[in-house]
């Protein structure tokens, strides 16, 4: 059972025109469309990192078991169909007919080669290893179809292997990331082939024409990366690229209503929030309040990390910062998903509060701290940066420094541990919140796929326990109830602090027109031809 816009150039409208006349009629792909984009890659392995800028680009050319409609319902993907034989049995019938960019047959040998290599990607800085965790052995019944044994009961186990790219074994045998870069290996069965990556640049794609699904509307696709929000929007405003993402929430309001051009928004399911090195005795970036080195760690204190949530003013931020294009945070998901709880609303701002904290836990006078951020992440990030900062600052705290980098130098940096406190998101890309809280909040353990993106390395044994439970709890009932518990006994005792849900906005020229989504991807799987 199932668990579950640029004209055409004139030679080339001549020639359609021909055609009719003769009554052939081809429907024609558009020649060109050229997307800017706010976030590059940094790498073209789809498994290297689980980060939304690698996906973006990944799933143009590479597909997954199953896939993920705008509103983060999965569908069928590679995996025509699933059935739970026992609660620790999953039989998987793949898709006939599929075949990869060089002409070779997908089948299940591709897909088990694709698992065992999710895990094992040299220095991922958010690797694949939580969507592999529950899997005890893979069985080939024949070339279509798999039968896959859990280590216990995983009632969302399409879910969590639903995740990973499947890649060619015949291309992508024994080769390395800098294979895919390179295009070697770059080898998948999407919509559309590799043709070229520039880093710092861009990125070329040529449609598909043997593609399974539907035909893709462009020949070509261009993908610069354009991180500068105001060159992002002259981009387009010149004609240079057809669509844009990331768009400002002041600059949407600009160019809401505006000729020639649409808007389009979608609420997200991205959680932006500030991680603290909660786990190490001594953290690079804490110094005492005269800007000196520490030996002990003050983030280490519950007390600290609760002083430091009530220090932000999240309705401002969302009001002002983001002109109104967010939603303050508490926990990891938005109402409407599964894990949700009410009991955890967006923290207070409390300056008063925030300040007999610290001196209660023995820093009266505050300590110093340097904040990183990503600088084209998502719209604002730096903005939010210098005002967390200076919120920061008011409330008592030395704030020696605020850093940005762009995102494909700061996630890797991130992931080991160069930071003390950081500013970055989860996009929750499932209809609850258990794969946020395992990867964001449960305790990192490699072998066991938990915490893969636990950049800060926090750890309470109480959250890792509801978390197994829920993992293998088949009543949906019970199993909210216990991802709700989890929730709260992590975020009580501030395993990250929450900031708030934005709005994700998206503009294109007419004649092209883009699916908003809540994954806020910008891929072609949710950009078409206006029809």
């Amino acid at each position: 059972m199932n668990r579950f816009s640029t004209p055409i150039r004139r030679g080339v409208a001549a020639l359609a025109l021909l055609a009719l006349l003769a009554g052939a009629a081809p429907a024609l792909a558009r020649p060109l469309l050229t997307i800017g984009h706010s976030s590059e890659p940094s790498s073209m392995d789809p498994l290297f990192s689980r980060t939304g800028n690698n996906q973006a680009a990944a799933e143009n050319i590479f597909e997954r078991l199953v896939s993920t409609d705008e509103n983060m319902q999965m569908r069928p993907g590679l995996a025509l169909s699933w059935r739970a034989l026992a609660p620790d049995t999953w039989e998987i019938k793949l898709r006939p007919g599929v075949r990869f960019h060089d002409g070779t047959p997908f089948s299940a040998d591709d897909v088990v080669f694709s698992l065992a290599r999710a895990p094992k990607v040299p220095n991922s800085p958010a690797p694949f290893s939580g969507a592999v965790r529950s899997i005890a052995a893979v069985e080939v019944v024949d070339p279509l179809t798999l039968r896959i044994r859990t280590k216990e009961p995983t009632p969302d186990f399409m879910e969590q292997i639903g995740l990973v790219y499947i890649l060619s074994r015949h291309a992508a045998q024994d080769k390395r990331s800098e294979d895919f870069n390179s295009g070697v290996a770059t080898i998948g069965t999407g919509p559309y082939k590799f043709v070229r990556w520039q880093p710092g640049d861009s990125l070329e794609l040529a449609r598909n024409d043997a593609y399974w699904g539907a035909r893709p509307d462009f020949d070509r696709v261009v993908i610069r990366y354009i991180a500068n929000d105001a060159a992002r929007i002259s981009a387009l405003l010149s004609g240079t690229v057809d669509l844009i993402d990331s768009v400002p929430p002041t600059d949407a309001k600009a160019l809401t209503g505006k000729a020639g051009y649409t808007l389009y928004r979608s609420p997200s399911a991205r959680l932006i929030y500030l991680a603290l090195d909660s786990a190490r005795d001594a953290s690079p970036f804490v110094t005492d309040a005269q800007g000196k080195p520490m030996t002990v760690n003050p983030l280490k204190d519950v007390r600290v990390r609760q002083a430091i949530s009530k220090m932000f003013m999240r309705g401002p931020i969302t009001e002002r910062l983001l002109s109104g294009a967010g939603v303050p945070a508490g926990q990891m998901v938005p109402e409407g998903l599964g894990g949700y709880s009410p009991n955890l609303p967006a923290p207070a701002y409390d300056l008063e509060g925030a300040r007999a904290l610290l001196a209660e836990a023995g820093y009266p006078h505050g300590f110093g701290l340097t904040l990183h951020s990503s600088n084209d992440r998502f719209a604002g990030d730096s903005d939010l940066a210098q005002a967390l900062a200076q919120m920061m600052a008011r409330a008592g705290l030395r704030i020696n420094g605020v850093v940005t980098q762009p995102y494909n130098v700061y996630a890797g940096a991130s992931g080991k541990q160069q930071y003390s406190a950081f500013i970055f998101s989860y996009g929750n890309s499932t209809g609850d919140s258990s794969n946020g809280l395992t990867n964001v909040l449960a305790t990192y353990d490699k072998a066991a796929g938990t915490g893969a993106f636990n950049r800060a390395r926090y750890s309470n044994p109480a959250v890792d326990r509801l978390l197994a439970r829920a993992a293998v709890e088949f009543d949906p009932a019970q199993r909210d109830a216990l991802l709700r518990q989890a929730a709260e006994t992590a975020f009580n005792d501030v395993g990250i602090v929450p900031l708030y849900f934005p709005v994700a906005f998206w503009a294109a020229r007419d004649g092209t027109v883009m699916r908003a989504n809540k994954l806020e991807r910008t891929s072609m799987l949710y950009i078409q031809e206006a029809k």
